[in-house]
């Protein structure tokens, strides 16, 4: 493709050139000194769009939100050492989710290294842990190579978030380096004919196989073929490290996710299989994972990844395939029905299950999740951080069908209200509600003003339980196995006083809201949230 460019033009003007260029809509950002160079410059560049935030927290967690919608990179910008610090802790959740990010901070300038003055800091040293590539632009006839470097190493499987220092002098400077759309290569792979029968063989020699499965599943639009799979083995499915619709929940051989925090929860779920199925994860992803492997030492285990990284990582494979899972789990469908041709239709009796019936007394969550799905227009999308509340919500929502359900990931608090406004930027078209929990909240918050600012229709709402529920129950778990008699909670993690007054708090950001006690409350509140125009929050109170 020939240079859409070569004119010398300073590099700030470039490196914007760039990245409209490879369609990055939005630059998500809090604005610092030490990038006014480049965004003085913004505003003349068509195609690319500022969206403020007021912490940097907010806006890696948008970005986020906004690459996992839209299926293609997100642009951040951090303001130097400090703003990246703040940005970390999302940083982390989006490296652990594989959600292409191109984040980018500025800095005072190369001819400054040795002066070690305010803000001073080795940025690529701090990024690196909590990004999949880190680098500094130190010459400006590189600059924008490096920036179609970052784009590509993004988008590339695994994906992840890239960081890139501006120095401002190297901004400042001027180059004739020519804008180039970024080419990402095709990881389109299939294994070998040979390769999928042995999987299939293995496979289908089990009598207890089990499937695990992870977010590589939807990446690859694999969600059919992983369901054939399964239907063809019999296999219960669960996932790991799961965070969006990889299999539809409502299929009778989803069992649901593995544990979160502790190995011995996820143990049982593999403990007997004669063969596992890996694809699009790895074992195991726990907080506290066994030290001792959960699975029997005779069993055969199949790791289908683009990441081969993560095959054998922990636990010894039989056969790990580096491939697309799309490919390979189409292709191995077809080598178990050879195998199997007996079973070859029998995906359709399958009984899919119905979301839970209306009972007296149920969460106060499900109650309201459920007239969610009576009053919502299609497609409606779910970003889900309601942690303790969750199984509440999706008893009545199941997640069902592709890019309709997000889930935080990473172990990371906070991405719930911005992971939502990210969404409904990336799918307009769709109703877009973030739950989220009263702690998790209170770490973002302020991402309620962006969308106000903006007029961003997302819709909120925060349940309410006035505690760290999840640490009261890990901490029992805790207890539990290590033979610590029960006893009250720690004071920490107690929530409750002086209370949080969200309506209000929203409020003052812009945003209007209502607080809900009560279930005879539920179907206004669901009115009023969906019949708004523009963001709007519900205070659910499910203590």
């Amino acid at each position: 493709m020939n240079a859409v460019t070569s004119t010398p033009r300073p590099g700030k003007t470039a490196l914007l050139e760039q990245l409209a260029a490879d369609g990055l809509r939005y630059m998500f950002g809090n604005p610092g000194t030490v990038e006014q160079g480049f965004l003085d410059e913004l505003e003349s560049v068509p195609g690319l769009r500022y969206v403020l935030t007021l912490q940097e927290t907010v806006a890696v967690g948008i970005a986020d939100g906004y690459a996992r919608a839209s299926g293609g990179a997100a642009l951040v910008q951090l303001h130097s050492g400090v703003g990246l610090g703040n940005g970390v802790g999302m940083l982390y959740q989006a490296m652990r989710g594989h959600t292409p990010l191109v984040v980018l901070a500025g800095e005072a300038g190369i001819a400054y290294d040795a002066l070690d003055g305010q803000m001073a800091a080795d940025l690529v040293a701090m990024a690196r842990p909590v990004t999949k590539f880190a680098t500094r632009v130190v010459h400006p006839g590189s600059l924008l190579r490096v920036l179609r470097r970052a784009v590509r190493l993004a988008l590339t499987p695994p994906r992840g978030p890239v960081f890139v220092a501006l120095p401002m002098d190297v901004l400042d400077e001027s180059t004739s380096e020519p804008v180039l759309p970024t080419h990402v290569p095709s990881t389109a792979t299939v294994p070998s004919d040979a390769e999928i029968a042995r999987a299939a063989a293995l496979l289908s020699a089990a009598r207890e196989p089990v499937i695990v499965i992870g977010d590589g599943v939807a990446e690859a639009g694999a969600q059919q073929a992983l369901t054939r799979v399964a239907e063809l083995l019999g296999a219960p499915v669960w996932e790991a490290n799961s965070s969006t619709v990889n299999m539809d929940t409502a299929h009778p051989l989803h069992r649901g996710q593995l544990g979160h925090m502790f190995g011995t929860s996820s143990a049982p779920a593999v403990a007997s299989a004669d063969a596992v199925l890996v694809v699009g994860t790895y074992l195991f992803p726990e907080v506290f994972p066994l030290i001792d492997s959960p699975l029997r030492p005779d069993a055969t285990i199949v790791h289908i990844d683009l990441d081969s990284y993560e095959i054998g990582k922990n636990h010894p494979v039989t056969l790990g395939l580096v491939a697309e899972p799309g490919a390979t789990l189409r292709e191995l469908a077809k080598a178990l029905e050879r195998l199997r041709p007996s079973d070859a239709s029998e995906g359709g009796q399958y009984a899919y299950r119905e979301p839970a019936a209306h009972q007296d007394g149920e969460p106060l969550a499900t109650t309201f999740a459920r007239e969610l799905g009576v009053q919502a227009a299609q497609p409606l999308v779910l970003f889900d951080e309601a942690l303790t509340a969750s199984g509440a919500i999706t008893a009545a929502l199941p997640p069902r069908t592709v890019g309709s359900y997000h889930q935080t990931r990473g172990g990371s608090l906070g991405v719930g209200i911005p992971g939502a406004i990210g969404i409904k930027l990336a799918r307009p078209e769709a109703t877009v509600v973030g739950f989220t929990g009263d702690g998790g909240s209170m770490y973002t918050f302020q991402a309620l003003w962006t969308a106000a600012r903006y007029g961003i229709d997302a819709k909120f709402v925060v349940c309410d339980n006035r505690r760290y529920r999840l640490l009261d129950d890990n901490l029992a778990r805790y207890r539990s196995e290590r033979g610590i008699l029960p006893r009250p909670a720690p004071e920490a993690f107690d929530l409750a006083q002086p209370p949080i007054g969200f309506v209000g708090l929203a409020a003052a950001l812009g945003v209007p809201g209502m607080r809900v006690e009560e279930p005879g409350q539920v179907p206004e509140a669901v009115s009023r949230l969906l019949g708004h125009e523009g963001p709007y929050l519900i205070h659910l109170l499910t203590r």
